[in-house]
């Protein structure tokens, strides 16, 4: 289980996030959804150690995290995927995929070294490109490829980690609408492994729909909202904060 636990950052005189508790469980895939501003990836950065809280915490399992850098958070289980993606440009696409399931394997960092004797790993990385559907693009540089296999291969760095919990930061941003459904789909492979924990924070409403099993909901930095998806997206506050529908004016309109 991850859990934060009046989870708080200050910038200055402006509170981004501000008291945020919430347990998330495995098998579970939670959307985190409001306006812009909401502070959505704020949250995600406090939890993932990109930010450290001002106040609160972050546990994972029963372990508090709240001390850890983003790297160690890494180490102990937290996946996370950022809204611009983050490869090494220069290298291959299986390169990239190689130096996950090396970190993973705790067999270093280095490209260079001989491969003899750990032909295992370098079977995992293709294995993985294989479920990504970038086998065909292994030897390509991770900059030469189009935007949507970038954030195909950004997925395939993350399960060669094999974090407990997957987090997701608008996976479909800047994507062309054939693109969007490659991704849907891998996210839906993660989702069917019961063991694992996925957040997704996404404006695309259909895709939230469509994915999630809860859905909270941030507006000025506070949980305003959280329970199953029908339920709050016709809740009056998320109509209202998230949508900007005004709940009385829209049912008098339609009277």
């Amino acid at each position: 289980m991850l859990r934060t636990q009046d989870l708080t950052v200050r910038f200055g005189g402006h509170v981004a996030v501000h008291a945020v508790s919430c347990a998330f469980e495995p098998g579970t895939l939670t959307a985190i959804v409001g306006p812009n501003g909401a502070g959505k990836t704020t949250y995600f950065n406090l939890i993932s150690g990109q930010i450290k809280a001002s106040a609160g915490t972050v546990t994972l399992n029963g372990q508090d995290l709240s001390a850890l850098s983003a790297p160690q958070r890494t180490r102990a289980g937290l996946g996370r995927a950022f809204q611009l993606t983050n490869l090494f440009p220069q290298l291959t696409v299986l390169e990239n995929v190689r130096l996950a399931v090396q970190a993973r394997a705790g067999a270093g960092l280095n490209l260079w070294q001989i491969w003899s004797d750990r032909r295992d790993l370098l079977v995992r990385a293709n294995e993985i490109l294989e479920v990504v559907a970038l086998a065909d693009k292994r030897d390509a540089r991770a900059a030469s490829l189009p935007h949507g296999d970038q954030r195909k291969l950004e997925v395939a760095i993350l399960m060669a980690l094999e974090p407990q919990v997957f987090m997701f930061d608008e996976p479909t941003a800047g994507m062309s609408v054939d693109e969007v459904p490659v991704i849907l789909n891998l996210i839906r492979q993660l989702k069917a492994d019961r063991t694992k924990t996925i957040l997704l924070v996404e404006h695309k409403m259909d895709v939230v729909r469509e994915l999630s099993d809860r859905i909270i909901v941030l507006h000025n930095g506070e949980l305003v909202a959280d329970g199953e998806p029908e339920a709050v997206i016709a809740s009056p506050v998320v109509q209202q904060a998230y949508l900007g529908v005004d709940p009385a004016r829209a049912q008098k309109e339609v009277a």
